[in-house]
């Protein structure tokens, strides 16, 4: 069993892609996640330029060295469990990082900052208030419904963290995407 790492998917369309590049290529993952592709086999240097070729396309590309996998792999953590989870967790993201990834969280913190630029906790932050701008685009979940859900202690800490990195409190931001939004048949 071999394992490729793969820089930059973020979501379950970017999976669907790089299953379908694979397919393309006529080659047979086992397995497909975010952030890695496995194979039964080793690939031969021609289909691994291959795949990094069209990995590219896509707006991808492989990683090689360990570190930079590590950083993609908090990263694909972080995503999927405030994205794809509804931050469902009820320990500590230093806990969770160290416990999959079997590094303490220390030099997980220091590498990542080191090859960032940015703390775990200021990306996870920004993680968090991306999925609450698209909660309150969609329009379904109330503001407290959103904090909840998003494991805030309460709607005014919300309230102040999206402010701190938009600049804009959560309603003033849902005014201006309603103001912009036109009804489809006068577009």
């Amino acid at each position: 069993m071999t394992t490729l790492f793969i820089k930059n998917m973020v979501c379950n369309r970017c999976i669907m892609a790089v299953k379908s590049e694979l397919d393309k290529l006529g080659i047979e993952p086992n397995d497909v996640q975010l952030g890695e592709v496995t194979f039964e086999r080793e690939l031969t240097g021609q289909e691994k330029e291959k795949f990094s070729k069209a990995l590219v396309s896509l707006g991808f590309e492989m990683i090689d060295d360990k570190k930079s996998r590590i950083i993609e792999q908090i990263k694909n953590i972080i995503i999927d469990l405030v994205h794809h989870q509804d931050n469902d967790i009820k320990t500590n993201l230093s806990e969770l990082l160290s416990e999959k990834l079997h590094h303490d969280y220390s030099y997980l913190s220091n590498l990542f900052s080191e090859v960032e630029g940015t703390t775990i906790e200021k990306y996870f932050i920004a993680q968090k208030i991306e999925k609450v701008k698209e909660l309150l685009v969609y329009d379904e979940l109330s503001l407290s419904e959103i904090a909840f859900r998003l494991n805030y202690s309460s709607v005014a800490y919300l309230s102040n963290q999206f402010k701190k990195v938009t600049g804009l409190s959560p309603s003033h931001f849902k005014k201006i995407r309603e103001d912009r939004r036109k009804p489809l048949d006068e577009v």
